[in-house]
């Protein structure tokens, strides 16, 4: 399969704060790998710099094919972050704020509904304001503009935040369904235990490196 992230002794400096120290990783098509590790590790930069959001200080890394050192722009329209801010526009309501995401790709009204349909957004909440959402529902608003948006490659940082039980379970087949059509899917979570990933990897951060990658039946490269 396609290597939809390839990253070679990847070093990433926030200020003068080596974030990530010189990762190594790559992950195919289709695959759902969770980062693991504690706070601080660099998991949020890690996908930051794979969504082309943070410049490369020293290594190499390709996402789908492109070399971050030369664009890191031109992968953002078939990337979707999750990050742990909402991305959402507080006076819109949450139709308009789907809507808006989906226009991003031309998405039909079709697809805007369904997704809206697919995070249980359907009903009066579509029309309700995001600023008066509670942290779940615009956790779910959130997903559902990922959705629409069709991104070639997921990354979620720590997707099953202020959602409860129904909520993570709908992460958790919106994950699988995903990889199931060929995205790929990279996930930070604290708590990879809660996540189902029967044909995924978990791959541990510390100090800005990677320091374990083992498949889901144990199997991998272990220490790098």
């Amino acid at each position: 399969m396609n290597d939809v992230i390839d990253l070679q002794e990847a070093v990433v400096t926030l200020g003068q704060f080596p974030a990530l120290t010189g990762v190594t990783l790559k992950v195919s098509q289709g695959e759902i790998v969770t980062v693991c590790g504690p706070n601080g590790a660099g998991k949020s930069t890690l996908l930051r710099l794979c969504a082309g959001l943070l410049p490369l200080r020293e290594g190499s890394a390709h996402i789908l094919g492109e070399d971050l050192q030369k664009n890191r722009r031109i992968i953002r329209q078939d990337v979707g972050l999750l990050g742990h801010r909402s991305g959402l526009y507080d006076d819109l309501t949450v139709e308009e704020n789907v809507a808006f995401w989906g226009q991003m790709v031309r998405a039909e009204s079709n697809e805007i509904n369904e997704a809206i349909k697919l995070l249980g957004l359907d009903g009066r909440l579509r029309k309700v304001l995001v600023r008066q959402l509670s942290a779940g529902q615009r956790r779910r608003t959130s997903l559902a503009g990922l959705v629409v948006q069709r991104p070639l490659l997921w990354l979620l940082d720590e997707p099953h935040a202020a959602l409860d039980s129904d909520g993570r379970d709908l992460v958790d087949g919106l994950i699988h369904e995903a990889a199931a059509s060929g995205a790929t899917i990279v996930l930070a979570s604290h708590a990879p235990k809660d996540i189902s990933s029967p044909s995924g990897r978990f791959v541990t951060l510390a100090g800005g490196r990677v320091t374990n990658d083992i498949n889901n039946d144990g199997s991998g490269d272990g220490v790098s």
